[in-house]
């Protein structure tokens, strides 16, 4: 028989949270938790805190994105939650099993106005998959459990509870952690099947693999069923490095022409958002494979749309045995495609020019970082190179802040992969804009001796709006900010150091010394500020 668990509310929750895998906690420090503290500090579970709250969630964020399984934000009450919502409603967007424990007022004293006092949350409710308040001690582990497993339940998001000053500061008995049992989402095999004859009998298919498939665990199988298929393969989000950049399926180029051209597209783990033209492919037909049915788009006409485990759902179209048709020259032209982009990249990416290109910042990275390294973009214009550039060697080694676009997740995302990775190289790719949000927390990292790479483009603008805004209107407002300011000396007054750079043949060895440093150091490079992804708008 299981035994029971005794002591205070932070001790209670603890225990529920070590049951379900999480082994730290990031935070910024408030009375209203201070029991989820002392349970942690006693038993040597580590702590991690910033300076904004909203890094601390996408700390979370982060670990639960590159390690699959739950991480923890630990937020006061009042202005600590609602300052997370932020990475609450990324985690929700990206499908993270995040669960941030809020503090609450006291209920005993509820509508009098104690320090903090709000409802949380009815705030909350919208981006998490569960959101409640703890209305007794006894009540923690099992509030604990409903909602991690809410959280690591297909399709995967945060989960949030509260819990008032009184509940979490008592002292009670608590029944056993109920062991986690997390349901498997079962396909329908007619769906599966229809699928798989689908992609077989297609004269030019097209894989697109999302966030989802990392997210599931579905990386094998996804290279199986693309090899005993043999279909190219674009990625998105944390999909990227599902089949290395040599693989003779793995295509990242020649996206356009594969799109207008496929007669079958299969959407594997993504929506079918804006990142993917809202799933409009012209004449082709549309297979949308998602891991719940919650997941099927609406706004478009599927084929098919098998919903469930991908692990399932892959294996299966991996061991179709249908007739199949020959894509080998539909394979071959994009691969023609693909050659003839990746040589127009070598050539951005080795641009002699002063101002400098951003291609050139990430011809120099791609010399420095090694295959296991984990990018971190945070910005708009500036990242939007990096994914073109860009291509990781591995899955998992991705991170983007996804389809709601948040900026400021860099340094929270920084923290996060540093704590799962103490030994890779760990890389945050930010624009000057995105630098407004978060790179105070250059502190958190220098003083908890976690160090990372900052790379700056810095435009002096907010790209994404002035070009546009330009276009559109024949002038810009609100789109300008300090020409050649000087970020890197941010860093070190926080504790880090850093350079600027401002000639494309001092790139190199800037990066080099950066990844020596051992501690948060920044790479402020000045970029040219006419430059502009070539693309027309974020505005869709």
């Amino acid at each position: 028989m299981a035994e029971m668990i005794e002591g205070h509310g932070g001790e209670l929750a603890l225990a529920a949270l070590r049951a379900y895998g999480v082994t730290e906690m990031f935070t910024l420090s408030g009375g209203h938790v201070f029991p989820l503290y002392d349970a942690a500090h006693k038993t040597g579970f580590p702590i991690y805190d910033v300076r904004h709250e909203q890094s601390a969630v996408f700390a979370a964020e982060a670990v639960a994105k590159l390690q699959r399984r739950p991480g923890l934000a630990v937020l006061t009450a009042g202005p600590g939650v609602t300052n997370g919502v932020s990475g609450l409603t990324s985690a929700f967007f990206n499908a993270s099993p995040v669960l941030v424990l809020g503090g609450r007022a006291p209920a005993f004293r509820w509508g009098a106005g104690s320090l903090q006092e709000i409802d949380h949350v009815p705030l909350v409710t919208p981006v998490t998959k569960y959101a409640a308040t703890v209305t007794a001690t006894d009540l923690i582990p099992g509030e604990v459990a409903k909602a991690l497993t809410a959280a690591l339940t297909a399709h995967r998001g945060p989960a949030f509870l509260d819990l008032p000053l009184e509940v979490l500061f008592s002292t009670e008995a608590a029944g056993p952690v109920p062991a986690p049992d997390i349901p498997v989402v079962q396909p329908d095999p007619e769906d599966v099947s229809r699928a798989a004859t689908l992609l077989a009998s297609a004269e030019r298919p097209v894989i697109i693999a999302g966030s989802d498939v990392w997210g599931g665990d579905a990386i094998a199988e996804l290279r199986a069923a693309a090899e005993a298929l043999q279909i190219p393969v674009f990625t998105n989000g944390m999909g990227r490095g599902a089949l290395p950049p040599g693989h003779p399926l793995a295509f990242a180029k020649a996206r356009r022409p594969a799109l207008n051209e496929a007669d079958v597209v299969a959407v594997i783990g993504t929506p079918l958002d804006f990142r993917l033209g809202f799933g409009e492919f012209g004449a082709a037909r549309v297979v949308h494979i998602v891991d719940a049915p919650g997941q099927r788009a609406g706004h478009v006409e599927t084929a098919v749309s098998p919903a469930g485990d991908l692990k399932l759902i892959l294996a299966a179209l991996a061991d179709h045995t249908g007739a199949r048709a020959d894509h080998t020259g539909w394979i071959e032209g994009l691969r023609a495609a693909e050659d003839a982009g990746k040589a127009r990249d070598a050539e951005a990416m080795a641009a002699e020019t002063d101002p400098i290109k951003p291609a050139r910042i990430y011809g120099e990275l791609r010399k420095v970082l090694a295959p296991d390294a984990v990018t971190i973009g945070d910005g708009g214009d500036f990242v939007s190179y990096a994914g073109r550039y860009l291509e990781p060697a591995q899955p998992g080694t991705w991170l983007d802040p996804g389809p709601y676009g948040c900026l400021g997740t860099g340094l929270g995302y920084a923290m996060g992969a540093r704590v799962t990775y103490p030994d890779r190289q760990i890389c945050v790719l930010m624009g000057d804009g995105a630098a407004g949000f978060s790179l105070m927390d250059a502190e958190s990292l220098a003083r908890q001796g976690l160090p990372v790479v900052i790379v700056v483009g810095n435009n002096g603008i907010w790209g994404l709006e002035k070009h546009p805004m330009q276009a559109m209107y024949g002038y810009d407002v609100a789109a300008d900010l300090q020409p050649g300011l000087r970020y890197d000396r941010v860093v070190q007054a926080l504790g880090g150091a850093g350079e600027t750079v401002e000639k494309s043949a001092d790139l190199g060895p800037a990066l080099e010394r950066a990844f020596d440093a051992g501690v948060p150091y920044l790479v402020n490079v000045l970029t040219d500020p006419a430059d502009a992804y070539p693309r027309s708008s974020n505005l869709a």
